[in-house]
């Protein structure tokens, strides 16, 4: 049965599982992701949402719009309500030409909301993201253009995608004194093989509550446990394209761990990859994407897994990050602080 959570700060329900459309369509510089037709998209979605995934999610670079296209239509031919879903999509990449073609300027974002609304075929976005930084654009100027479009009822929510924990708290820092909308959520690369977002980014999420959606929750298809060690990576976008950036000794030693675990509970071992990340409080959902109905009937059941404290802390132990400054100092020199250690009695 599919789990809910609410999305950071919000009100808004999501479903722990979010559906992930990049290879829909296969045109331009996405093709290597996949090009599944308007039948297979259909089929696709129809699966999840019987399941009782209300989230998907995309992006106006997607096929260049063929994606956001693909997904409207699939809405319709489903005769699915709008409102029972959570559409979330992206704006930054380069939709054209141009000079201002790109970017997070209010000139860009303004245009760009436009187009997706009419590829979607809606008259509102829930959930409209900033799909990574802008070097050139002040915060500040993408942040009131977010807050403008939310005030005029064309998007619901916004978030941010791949950007540090200063570059978010920044944002939030400025929504706050200036009492304008904040960022709701946080696309994040996270899964057992790369947890580098816990150094800064999981700590800033918790404190400030602020929704994490994960990408890539299987390592681009590492953690299905369809690779092998001895780098014979066979057929596959790992082996076509090796992104994103993965840990892949630290993910081997992690399906050692996985395989007989998988075995044991006689369920495959990308559920299991996926259930622990469903077992982390600060995730709100994972955005799944697979490329046959059967992957996604697979990942789908992931929500159903358990662990046993034992089984966690294996998983834990074989996956940890490598310590590091500052954390490593924090630790010792924050231990006079801790919850419910009594240093002075001790």
């Amino acid at each position: 049965m599919m789990k809910y959570k609410i999305l950071g700060n919000t009100g808004l329900k999501v479903s722990t599982l979010c559906l992930g459309t990049m290879n829909y369509g296969g045109k331009g510089f996405f093709g290597y992701m996949g090009n599944l037709d308007q039948n297979t998209v259909d089929e696709q979605i129809k699966t999840v949402t019987e399941a009782g995934v209300n989230f998907i999610d995309t992006a106006n670079i997607y096929s260049e719009g063929l994606s956001e296209v693909m997904i409207g239509q699939a809405i319709k031919n489903l005769s699915i309500n709008r409102d029972d879903l959570v559409l979330a999509t992206k704006v930054r990449g380069t939709m054209g030409k141009g000079q201002n073609d790109l970017g997070l300027s209010k000139k860009h974002i303004i245009q760009q909301v436009e187009g997706s609304l009419k590829r979607l075929g809606t008259d509102y976005i829930d959930l409209y993201q900033i799909h990574t930084a802008d070097p050139l654009t002040p915060i500040e100027e993408t942040i009131k253009t977010l807050d403008d479009l939310v005030r005029s009822g064309k998007i619901r929510y916004f978030g941010a995608s791949n950007i540090s924990a200063w570059q978010l708290m920044k944002g939030l820092a400025y929504s706050q004194y200036n009492h304008l909308d904040r960022f709701a959520s946080l696309q994040v690369n996270y899964s057992l093989d790369v947890r580098d977002a816990e150094r800064e980014i999981v700590p800033m999420l918790q404190d400030q509550k602020v929704g994490m959606m994960v990408w890539s929750p299987l390592s681009g298809g590492l953690l299905t446990g369809k690779y092998k060690r001895d780098g014979q990576k066979g057929e596959g976008r790992l082996n076509a394209f090796p992104f994103p950036p993965f840990h892949e000794e630290r993910a081997y030693d992690v399906l050692d761990v996985l395989t007989p675990m998988a075995e044991q509970k006689q369920v495959s071992i990308a559920q299991l990859a996926l259930a622990w990340l469903l077992h982390q409080p600060v995730v709100s959902s994972l955005i799944i994407g697979a490329t046959k109905i059967q992957q996604l009937q697979d990942n789908l059941k992931s929500v159903d897994i358990a662990f046993t404290t034992e089984e966690l802390n294996q998983l834990n132990e074989v996956s940890k990050l490598p310590v590091e400054y500052p954390g490593n100092v924090l630790e010792i020199m924050t231990m006079d602080r801790s919850a419910g250690v009594d240093f002075q009695n001790a």
